[in-house]
C-alpha cells in the first residue's frame, strides 16, 4: 500500500510525541514504585517491585528502539525530498506498516503494564 509522504511525516511526528510522553511517564512510575518498597519490606512486595522495575526498563528500551526506527524512516523521507523536491507533497511511498504495528503494540503493552502497576500500587500504598 502506498501513502503520501506528508502523511507519513505527520504520523512520525505523532508517534514520536506519544513515545516521548511514555518515556516521561516512566520516571514517575518508578518513583511510585520506590515509595512502595520504602514502606513495605516483605519478600512478596520486593519481588513484584523487581518485576515492575524490569518491565519499565524493557519498555524504555522498546521506546528507544521504536524512536530509532521512526527517525531512520523520517531521515529517508527527508533525503528523498532533498534528492527530488518537485511535487514531494503529492508523491507516494510505501506505507510504514511495521512502524505503525510497533507503536500500536507498544502502546497496548505499556497500557497493560501501567494498569497492572496501578493495581499493585493501590494495594500496597
Amino acid at each position: 500500500m502506498k501513502t503520501k509522504i506528508y502523511t507519513q511525516h505527520e504520523e512520525h511526528t505523532e508517534w514520536l510525541n506519544k513515545l516521548a510522553f511514555y518515556k516521561d511517564e516512566v520516571p514517575l512510575l518508578e518513583k511510585r514504585i520506590a515509595e512502595v518498597i520504602q514502606k513495605n519490606t516483605s519478600k512478596e512486595v520486593a519481588q513484584k517491585v523487581e518485576h515492575f522495575q524490569n518491565q519499565l526498563t524493557i519498555q524504555l528500551n522498546n521506546i528507544r528502539q521504536i524512536q530509532h526506527q521512526i527517525n531512520h524512516d523520517e531521515n529517508a523521507i527527508q533525503n528523498s525530498i532533498k534528492d527530488n523536491p518537485i511535487a514531494s507533497d503529492h508523491r507516494k511511498t510505501e506505507d510504514h506498516k511495521e512502524e505503525r504495528e510497533m507503536v500500536e503494540s507498544f502502546e497496548k503493552h505499556f497500557t497493560e503494564l501501567r494498569t497492572e502497576l496501578n493495581l499493585f500500587l493501590s494495594k500496597w500504598m
